[in-house]
């Protein structure tokens, strides 16, 4: 049997792929090894192994409200967005709307504009509005720059939507309520879920925004860790950088329950 010859492209391909990917990883692993390093600075080779960064974190109740606020956050961010970003989709895709690739391309403008910009326009509308800076008016900011992944991954699934499915519902008589229950819902589960998945991710990690409508003892995870890197810098950031990153997998690890990575993967 003749030797399997050298392929230079696919080595070049796999090579690049591998550095991409260790590009990406490298700074999480930089930030593994410093949430349990016994030292206050990054150190390699790390002199030990401590959890009490991880200790501290959770001890903290400043760390605490503010995690407990991200999560309630983006837990109605992510309810708002799948049901606002699901509608709109659904317009478009089906409406016959005038203008519609405009409508989309305005539905997608936040993704477009810089979130500092975008919290500090809403930080002068709450103002001249008299609204202050109330929890809800956070959720609203969030959900401002969450709808588009929504929208965009509603869309990709209604692209490829054969209608004949539904039309064969109708011909068996079933009502226009129940078609949408029992037919098209089902099918764009996969679009509206992975949206809002990431919708999930994008407001529990949104910082610009939140820097603008969060008060004093009412601030997120993000704006909390902001503050604190203010005046300490130790492996505390780091461990609650980990809980965030623990937190998205989980997410990740949900989507795959619920509709399998496959569906996600398509879109």
């Amino acid at each position: 049997m003749s030797a399997r010859r050298f392929d230079a492209g696919r080595a070049g391909y796999f090579a690049l792929n591998g550095a991409i990917v260790t590009f990406l990883l490298a700074p999480i692993a930089i930030v593994a090894v410093f949430a349990v390093n016994p030292t206050p600075y990054i150190s390699f080779p790390p002199v030990g192994v401590t959890l009490r960064w991880f200790e501290k974190f959770f001890s903290s109740e400043d760390f605490m409200n503010a995690l407990w606020l991200s999560l309630q956050v983006a837990v109605a961010v992510l309810v708002l967005s799948m049901l606002i970003g699901a509608a709109c989709a659904l317009a478009l895709a089906r409406g016959n709307l005038p203008g519609a690739r405009v409508l989309t391309a305005f539905f997608m403008s936040p993704l477009m504009l810089p979130a500092i910009l975008t919290g500090l326009a809403l930080f002068q509308i709450y103002l001249l509005a008299g609204i202050g800076r109330p929890v809800w008016g956070l959720i609203m900011g969030h959900t401002l720059v969450a709808v588009p992944y929504v929208l965009r991954t509603t869309l990709a699934v209604l692209h490829n939507f054969d209608r004949r499915i539904e039309e064969a519902a109708a011909i068996l008589g079933a009502s226009p309520v129940r078609i949408f229950f029992e037919v098209t819902l089902p099918l764009i589960r996969p679009g509206v879920v992975a949206g809002g998945i990431f919708a999930f991710i994008v407001s529990f990690d949104q910082f610009p925004i939140s820097l603008f409508l969060v008060l004093p003892k009412g601030e997120t995870l993000p704006v909390v860790l902001f503050n604190y890197m203010k005046f300490d810098l130790d492996g505390a950031i780091a461990a609650a950088s980990m809980v965030s990153i623990v937190m998205a997998i989980s997410v990740v690890l949900l989507l795959e329950k619920l509709i399998g990575l496959k569906a996600y993967v398509k879109l």
